[in-house]
């Protein structure tokens, strides 16, 4: 085993120990420490990462953190109590929010536990939740959007397959906030319930067992239980907040700070708004210019810095673009992207380029796609993408159809027309251009509008030009 998993494993049974052996008060202030720095460590950690995946060891780590966090408060307990005292950091904390006023310091930490556990955990905590329940429930979709990928040709097996294994990673960490979120609530319930251990049985003990005076025995317990409940209540809310943000991170390229500043100031103007805004509200209301006027000039020179940055981004994108641009002419290796051949390509020349548009009534694009699927049903044959383009070098009614680049048909077409082939015997009155039927290489002639009705009562087989690519490429 190495060292680093046997340090993991013997720090695990240390904070288990914590809970039942006494701590001295010095290493107690280093454990506290600690526990403050870890919160904040874990913190700063989900603000940077981009995808929630990246910090999927979360869960496992919200439970240790509790843990020790648990284990820490039944140790200052156990000195408070015991000794009338639980170290510098607990009475520092205590002493610095009450102020000399014990009133105060209770309402203000009460105030804090209220905000941490109604606000943040449950809100945390009811956001993953939501978040399990919709990820479990996108996953048949998911699956099925990969392998369409798969099957049209567009990501290969191994990009499948990563693909997978990130939906099941990810149903997995928001199934386990689900869990880790409910040991957040637990710690905030077990905190409030010590806060009032420590002062309700500290002023007890003070007075029963220390020998103390009653405003004595209050004044110390007081700050004591203030003081641990701050030691405690910190990290919690450091690393509640932590939870909120790792359940509400969205897909994004960038971490928390980057989101911010691109998204929520991506509009510079809107600044000018919010600092005549707050310049009306000090001039027309007893606020007052003096505490208004400095913060609206702030948020308008604000504005008008990230416009001026915002213009400065997009010329150099603009730059960057147009400089990549001649780089890939001039680079000798410019041509390897040529090298990426499709599996099928249908090219055809810029006079029948309404049979592929959609705007002029073409159904060329629902056709190959019936195709597809037809092959599909039929010969359990999956066929790749059928990359459709208009070729100049083309003749304007001609088309080519190539697998792996190679030409393996062509035809003609004439638009407005229609490809009649006669039933055996020719008809002197079906008048047309003479052609060859392009799939199975018949004799054929081109007829139009006036004359396809005749053709037909006639005998002859007559077929619009979409039906005949449409068979040819079939």
């Amino acid at each position: 085993m190495k060292v680093r998993d046997l340090t993991i494993l013997i720090g695990v049974i240390c904070i288990v120990l914590m809970m039942v052996i006494p701590i001295p008060v010095g290493l107690l202030d280093v454990l506290l420490i600690i526990n403050i720095s870890a919160g904040l460590a874990i913190l700063l950690i989900s603000m940077n990462t981009q995808d929630a995946l990246q910090f999927s060891i979360f869960p496992a780590l919200l439970l240790i953190t509790t843990l020790f966090r648990l284990a820490l408060n039944i140790s200052t307990t156990r000195n408070i109590l015991q000794h009338g005292e639980a170290g510098k950091v607990v009475h520092t904390f205590g002493s610095w929010v009450a102020g000399g006023e014990i009133a105060i310091g209770f309402i203000v930490f009460l105030i804090l536990v209220v905000v941490q556990f109604i606000v943040i955990t449950k809100g945390s905590e009811r956001v993953a939740e939501v978040a399990a329940r919709f990820t479990l429930d996108a996953m048949p979709g998911k699956q099925m959007s990969i392998d369409a990928d798969l099957n049209s040709g567009l990501i290969n097996e191994q990009q499948a397959r990563d693909r997978r294994q990130k939906i099941e990673r990810e149903a997995d960490f928001y199934g386990s906030m689900d869990g880790a979120s409910k040991f957040v609530k637990g710690d905030a319930i077990a905190s409030i319930i010590i806060l009032f251990i420590n002062l309700i049985g500290g002023f007890i003990i003070g007075m029963a067992i220390h020998g103390m005076s009653f405003s004595e025995s209050l004044q110390t317990f007081s700050i004591l239980t203030i003081g641990d409940g701050l030691v405690s209540q910190i990290p919690a809310l450091l690393i509640s907040t932590a939870t909120g943000l790792i359940v509400t991170r969205a897909a994004s390229e960038g971490n928390l700070a980057s989101d911010l500043t691109l998204q929520l100031f991506r509009y510079p103007k809107l600044l000018y708004i919010v600092a005549g805004t707050i310049a009306l509200l000090g001039i027309f209301t007893p606020i007052g210019p003096v505490a208004t006027l400095p913060f609206a000039g702030l948020m308008a020179f604000a504005g008008y810095r990230m416009q001026t940055a915002l213009v400065k981004r997009h010329a150099e994108e603009e730059l960057m673009v147009e400089e990549q641009q001649i780089e890939e002419v001039r680079s000798p290796e410019s041509v390897i992207s040529l090298l990426q051949v499709d599996p099928i390509e249908f090219e055809f020349g810029y006079g029948l380029i309404p049979l592929a548009d959609t705007q002029q009534g073409g159904d060329l694009l629902d056709r190959i796609i019936m195709i597809r699927r037809q092959c599909a049903l039929e010969l359990g044959l999956v066929v790749p993408v059928i990359r459709i383009r208009d070729n100049i070098q083309l003749k304007p009614n001609e088309y080519v159809i190539k697998i792996k680049g190679n030409t393996v048909a062509r035809g003609e077409l004439l638009l407005n027309h229609y490809l009649a082939m006669n039933p055996g015997f020719d008809d002197e009155s079906i008048i047309g251009i003479e052609t060859m039927e392009p799939a199975f290489g018949l004799p054929a002639i081109w007829i139009d509008e006036a004359t396809r009705e005749r053709a037909e009562l006639t005998g002859y087989t007559v077929v619009d030009p979409p039906s005949v690519v449409a068979t040819h490429l079939t």
